[in-house]
């Protein structure tokens, strides 16, 4: 496996290509990987986007491989884990739910990366890292779905289906974005979504209504949001 390269205490070595972490290379290589897919992950054209030398690569990496691998746990790891961490404290699975609903959306639209990562599928090590992080989100999603209480084998197929539907808005949101409401009606939108999902199985009536924390504060955190 290709391995990132530790660092030793020593007198050797420049300030200069010491200024540039691991993160920072992962981070222009997803950058790099959202503009032109994994063949744009190439070490010269990245140092001159970060502005050093191929030198301060391989201080960090053995190889394009150890790069590649680096930038994927570093999308796991912003994407997914950080995303859930910043909403732990949100006492209300519901709202929780909208909540991640709002920003993946918001942030997929904006961002080329998850698209291309999807593209992308074919590569081994981008298959392996979408396998894990869709694992993680599916069963991270049916957990809120189980808070809300939905049995464990309902909660896992609503969470199934609403990470579908986060995909498809995804995937819209890139090819034919006029398609998706905006503004305003975009959170509408959403919310109606989650309303649908949310329903009761077998009834047609509305589910629990996931638009029930303080108006004040969803105008608050709407901003944030978009921040």
């Amino acid at each position: 496996m290709a391995m990132v390269r530790q660092r030793t205490k020593g007198t050797g070595g420049s300030t200069a290509r010491q200024r540039l972490t691991v993160q920072d290379w992962a981070d222009a290589a997803l950058a790099a990987m959202g503009e032109g897919g994994l063949a744009a992950v190439a070490v010269e054209p990245l140092a001159v986007r970060l502005g050093t030398t191929k030198g301060s690569f391989y201080w960090h990496f053995t190889n394009r491989d150890a790069l590649i691998e680096a930038a994927l746990d570093r999308w796991a790891e912003t994407r997914t884990e950080t995303v859930i961490a910043e909403l732990a404290d949100e006492p209300d699975p519901g709202e929780r739910l909208r909540r991640l609903f709002l920003r993946a959306t918001r942030r997929a639209a904006e961002d080329p990366l998850e698209v291309s990562l999807l593209a992308s599928a074919a590569d081994p090590r981008v298959a392996a890292a979408l396998a894990r992080v869709t694992d993680r989100r599916i069963g991270h999603i049916a957990a809120l779905f189980a808070e809300l209480g939905f049995p464990e084998d309902e909660a896992h197929r609503r969470g199934l289906l609403a990470y579908t539907a986060y995909l498809g808005h995804t995937q819209l949101s890139h090819a034919v974005p006029r398609s998706l409401p905006a503004g305003p009606a975009r959170e509408r939108h959403l919310d109606t979504l989650l309303e649908t999902l949310l329903r009761p199985a077998g009834t047609p009536g509305a589910g629990p209504d996931v638009r029930q924390a303080n108006p004040q504060r969803r105008v608050t955190e709407s901003a944030a949001e978009r921040g």
